[in-house]
């Protein structure tokens, strides 16, 4: 059983839930403050998205991201930041018959080098890579991660000191990994985030998610959450089978049935759950150390 691990917060995500929760952080200054104010509720990581101000819709401006990363940067509160680089890879296929053009205003697909437009400004701790393609969710959006694509975001990641964390929504991902390993392109330890139970990649059950685990390529240090009311349920399967911790609002609105929750409240049940388990929340300082990270700001 394990007896150390690290809480991480997602802390908005870019789905579209900005009219289904009356408080999710939205500009960059709430944004950053519900970073800082889940740091202090025990998260070591923040993992950050940003939104359009205005319309609440995902973003991927550089200034909005720098606006964040400062306010957290010059906050009393330390807290490691990663910065998602899934932006940029995204697809929507008209339905019926004449799938192209894709639709307009969804669909938002750049090249890899403006995809880490922002790592390479802002230099964070960690950064995100999405290590494969799926059919996402519901309708006729694929988020698109090719293979050529992803191996050069890999090397601009390696090349920036920023460690990846790489994004497994399925077990082909993890052949994928594996490759990147091979070439030279990945540098220990290796960070992989399970993403489990997102429509339609790798189902949320213990069976498929010890099966994830059993295919991590050996010293991997790993986190698995999975979304909405089976949120809290992964916090508590951590002790036992090894994975690290992620909560927020970008993966679950709610502290109970009709309960909006914020991230600090998120933060604070996973503290409490793993405390009365008797295993220790790490602190920014040591996940540093944990994962070889390189501070900056």
């Amino acid at each position: 059983m394990t007896s150390k691990l690290f809480i991480t917060c997602a802390v908005t995500g870019s789905g579209d839930t900005a009219s289904r929760h009356p408080d999710l952080p939205i500009t960059p200054k709430q944004i950053a403050d519900a970073a800082i104010a889940a740091a202090k509720a025990g998260a070591a990581i923040a993992h950050i998205h940003v939104r359009d101000p205005k319309t609440g819709a995902a973003a991927r401006d550089i200034a909005l991201y720098r606006e964040v990363v400062e306010r957290i940067r010059d906050s009393d509160t330390d807290v490691v930041i990663n910065l998602t680089a899934g932006m940029g890879g995204d697809l929507v296929l008209q339905p019926g018959e004449t799938p192209l053009p894709p639709v307009a205003g969804s669909t938002d697909l750049v090249g890899p080098t403006e995809r880490l437009a922002h790592v390479a400004e802002l230099l964070p701790e960690i950064c995100t890579l999405d290590c494969g393609s799926m059919n996402f969710s519901l309708g006729d959006y694929i988020m698109v991660n090719t293979p050529s694509q992803l191996r050069a975001m890999a090397a601009q990641v390696q090349a920036l000191g920023v460690r990846p964390e790489l994004e497994v929504f399925d077990t082909g991902h993890l052949v994928f990994v594996k490759d990147l390993l091979k070439e030279g392109l990945l540098d220990a330890p290796l960070m992989i985030q399970l993403c489990m139970g997102v429509p339609y990649g790798a189902p949320d059950d213990v069976l498929t998610l010890l099966s994830m685990v059993n295919q991590l390529p050996p010293g991997t240090i790993y986190s698995a959450f999975s979304l909405g009311r089976h949120q809290l349920p992964y916090v508590g399967l951590a002790p036992m089978i090894g994975h690290n911790i992620r909560v927020g609002l970008e993966d679950n609105l709610y502290l109970s049935r009709g309960q909006f929750a914020s991230n600090a409240d998120l933060v604070s049940r996973a503290v409490t759950t793993l405390e009365a388990m008797n295993v220790a929340i790490m602190t920014p300082q040591e996940v540093r150390a944990h994962l070889k990270l390189v501070k900056r700001g």
